[in-house]
């Protein structure tokens, strides 16, 4: 019995460093700039991660976006202007698989990119519990 509750206890601490570590990188991910864009993780829809690119400034600004792969390839490039710019981007990661993505935001002022790179980490925790019954 204390050996089941031994390793009950070692799984609730598992458990919780995993979380925490996750919620760390999407904190990370979600950071702002002082360019003032943002790009956060909103969600899933129909099993595809959705992402929201936003600006909200006084001052008119013109960006370019790109979106790549980890092979270089363009998967998205637009140009945006405005002083409140929102976009949202859903990826098909069943076309794009385990592909690690970077958003490209590029000021067309300063001439300087904000790279935000998207990875997807799977972490499968199963806990096995074996009691007596009788």
């Amino acid at each position: 019995m204390k050996t089941v509750l031994f390793n009950t206890r070692i799984a609730a601490v598992a458990l919780v460093l995993s979380l925490t570590l996750v919620f760390a990188n999407a904190a990370s991910a979600n950071e702002t700039n002082p360019s003032g864009l943002e790009l956060k993780f909103i969600g899933n829809l129909k099993n595809q991660p959705v992402f929201h690119l936003s600006y909200n400034g006084t001052v008119e600004n013109e960006y370019t976006i790109v979106v790549r792969d980890e092979f270089n390839n363009v998967l998205y490039k637009d140009h945006v202007k405005g002083t409140s710019i929102s976009k949202k981007f859903m990826l098909n990661t069943e076309e794009l698989g385990d592909v690690d993505v970077t958003f490209e935001i590029t000021d067309k002022k300063a001439g300087k990119p904000v790279v935000y790179s998207i990875s997807k980490n799977s972490r499968l925790i199963q806990d096995v519990v074996v009691n007596k019954v009788k």
